[in-house]
């Protein structure tokens, strides 16, 4: 993923009967599963947050030989995990995103026309978070269509399911398009939104 550069300083929103103030942060990344066409949910508890741009801390599945020998100990020091691993739209294996996003209020954008304010709510007795959209917004309106994140876990007992198995030839993913299916893995594809800032505590 490209590291965009977005000059917000500080965000005012009304959210329902009063204002609540936000502070700027270095871009952040959610990846979001969801309706595209829905602006509140169940199901948060599976989003999961990058604090930085994790596209230029991956590793090419070119040199995915070169990670192995390294012990899955990639240049930026995080490790792969065979049994749950990351890639994105140029074909670079990923570190894992914290699960879960955690509560609060993110103003969350996809780089096009529409700024919002995510709110995460407090996860309840099953487990569950709840999420919901400010400003008339919908998951697609604040996803990033250019990125792709997609998550790859084996579908059987023998290991197969590796990044060595994915077609380079696939790579890059244009927008719009899913990410490639891999033999061996399961594969589930998440939004992606920017995080531009949060709530003030």
């Amino acid at each position: 993923m490209k590291i965009i550069v977005l000059l917000v300083s500080i965000f005012t929103f009304a959210q329902s009967a009063h204002a609540q103030s936000f502070k700027h942060v270095p871009v952040e990344y959610i990846v979001a599963l969801g309706d595209p066409a829905a602006n509140s949910g169940s199901g948060a508890q599976s989003w999961g947050l990058w604090n930085q741009d994790p596209g230029p801390r991956g590793c090419l599945l070119e040199n995915y030989g070169k990670l192995k020998a390294a012990g899955g100990v990639t240049p930026a020091q995080w490790k792969f995990d065979s049994k749950d691993w990351w890639l994105e739209e140029h074909g670079s294996i990923m570190e894992k995103p914290v699960f879960p996003l955690a509560p609060g209020q993110y103003v969350v954008t996809g780089g096009r026309e529409v700024t919002a304010v995510l709110t995460v709510y407090p996860m309840d007795k099953n487990g569950v978070e709840r999420w919901e959209l400010g400003q008339g917004a919908k998951l697609y309106d604040v996803t990033h269509l250019p990125c792709h994140a997609a998550r790859y876990t084996p579908s059987a007992k023998d290991n197969s399911c590796s990044p060595a198995m994915a077609q380079k030839t696939a790579f890059p993913v244009a927008p719009g398009v899913p990410m490639p299916s891999i033999a061996g893995c399961n594969k589930q594809d998440y939004a992606v939104l920017f995080v531009i800032g949060v709530a003030q505590n």
